[in-house]
């Protein structure tokens, strides 16, 4: 089997070179990697690394401004040449060694669409914002009541699909909005939608987190939009 993980990267010189190194080192027996990095016009020294450091990955495209992680994304998407697609944050919060458990239900033939949470299972979680967490549980609920999924936690980072399939699903949303937007059109057809427990190491602000409040808000707006207008 052939996994292509996504990485959209918007200035995380810190931390983008050893999130690479980690997926070099998570092996897992019978897979290989395709290793995409989508540089969303980083302006501080992310594009040095990524050029100095090209045996890490395997294709790396470059946006000439800043235009979203959705957009980044879908650019990745495009490229993709795996059985599955995988998206991996450049940030350091979701750690690879969670791939054997995201990509077991692959595995086994039993999964389409395989989604990480940070609210279930028993590895570990850093302890942080308690306003993220209601936040977090307050749009899994609602997007859960127009989809009629049981999601724990719609807004994870960790997503991976069978490429067939995110291939055949129109992608309109440029940045946090993806989260939602997917969830909603992947629950509109008959698939097999799994969800695993991952570990979380977030971060704070003041350690480079991006989403805000604001994003909150679109998230709302795209629950309603993807669920009930189309």
């Amino acid at each position: 089997m052939k996994i292509s993980i996504l990485i959209p990267v918007f200035n995380e010189e810190k931390t983008i070179l050893k999130v690479l190194n980690r997926i070099k080192e998570t092996k897992i027996s019978n897979i290989e990697y395709q290793v995409i990095v989508i540089n969303d016009g980083s302006t501080d020294g992310t594009k040095k690394i990524l050029d100095d450091n090209k045996d890490f990955y395997n294709i790396l495209i470059d946006n000439d401004r800043n235009s979203g992680k959705g957009f980044s994304i879908k650019k990745g998407i495009d490229a993709s040449e795996g059985d599955v697609v995988l998206i991996q944050d450049a940030d350091l919060e979701y750690d690879p060694k969670n791939y054997e458990t995201l990509l077991e239900p692959f595995i086994l033939g039993v999964a389409d669409v395989v989604f990480g949470s940070r609210f279930i299972g028993s590895d570990k979680k850093r302890v942080l914002y308690f306003w993220h967490t209601v936040g977090n549980k307050f749009l899994t609920l609602l997007s859960n009541i127009f989809t009629n999924l049981n999601l724990t936690d719609m807004e994870v980072g960790y997503k991976a699909f069978k490429t067939d399939v995110v291939k055949n699903i129109n992608l309109e949303e440029n940045r946090f909005g993806f989260e939602p937007e997917i969830t909603a059109k992947i629950a509109k057809r008959s698939l097999r939608i799994y969800e695993v427990g991952i570990s979380y190491f977030g971060r704070k602000y003041v350690d480079g987190k991006k989403i805000t409040w604001k994003d909150g808000l679109s998230a709302i707006r795209c629950i309603l939009k993807y669920n009930l207008l189309r």
